[in-house]
């Protein structure tokens, strides 16, 4: 079988798939792995220097805060290119953060870009979808949608979006369109280099509550977005998929703690 043919096999090749935050290190891990399906990739992002030089059909700019400008720019896009056949919800942002540090602008601000923002770009694109008759929506939530590891605005916007997510499984599955989420633990991209410089030994304290004693790559993260995209996941709608090494399976430092330390 030719990669051509498998590539068609698993229904994204020439399809049109539109990523959000794709500037980012996942978000490029997505459009190399759409790429190399065969599918017709483009991406969105708040800056256009964070769109230079990547491989896309198409870049759009514009700030997913912003409810009329995201509108516009989705009705735009599907005027001239058609209805996405896959949304990728990408966008976001996280700190590192204790309830103590959460007052009403921290909270407002994350709620604003990583669960109202994902609602501005997909609402007009699921319409779209659900007109068309077929489509499928992956949003890249987080395990702090399932537990609490910190960052508490951050979290209720994941669960949120789990929420939403959820709602277009179960009432937009009629018009044919598939909707489900991935859940990453921290992912190596190059947003943690900045903190390894400023403190080295935080991998090491990290590292053991992972039970495969690493972090996920954002090429682990986009194969997980692919399948449920992909025809191989056609009966696959409303679902979590957790891509974090282990994380949420069980508390990996209180057994090495707590457990074998009495042996």
């Amino acid at each position: 079988m030719t990669s051509e043919t498998l590539h068609r096999a698993l229904g994204l090749y020439g399809k049109q798939v539109f990523i959000t935050g794709a500037g980012g290190g996942i978000g490029q891990a997505l459009i190399d792995t759409f790429n190399a399906a065969g599918a017709i990739v483009s991406g969105a992002d708040q800056d256009e220097s964070l769109l230079t030089g990547l491989p896309l059909a198409n870049g759009l700019v514009f700030n997913i805060n912003d409810k009329a400008q995201t509108g516009s720019a989705i009705r735009n896009f599907i005027a001239d290119h058609g209805t996405p056949d896959v949304l990728i919800n990408n966008a976001g942002f996280s700190r590192g953060e204790i309830l103590d540090q959460v007052d009403g602008d921290v909270w407002e601000r994350e709620i604003a870009t990583n669960l109202n923002g994902a609602f501005h770009v997909t609402d007009p694109i699921a319409e779209a979808m659900a007109a068309k008759g077929d489509g499928s929506i992956v949003f890249i939530s987080s395990v702090n949608a399932l537990s609490h590891f910190g960052n508490p605005a951050y979290s209720a916007a994941k669960a949120g979006m789990i929420a939403y997510m959820k709602a277009l499984a179960v009432e937009r599955g009629r018009f044919g369109i598939r909707s489900n989420a991935v859940c990453p633990g921290s992912v190596r991209t190059p947003a943690w280099d900045h903190r390894l410089e400023k403190q080295p030994e935080l991998l090491a304290k990290v590292l053991p509550h992972y039970p495969l004693g690493r972090l996920v790559t954002p090429g682990e993260v986009a194969q997980a977005a692919f399948f449920l995209s992909c025809a191989s996941a056609s009966g696959i709608t409303g679902a979590t998929l957790t891509v974090d090494a282990g994380l949420t399976a069980g508390n990996l430092h209180f057994i090495n703690d707590v457990l074998a330390g009495d042996k």
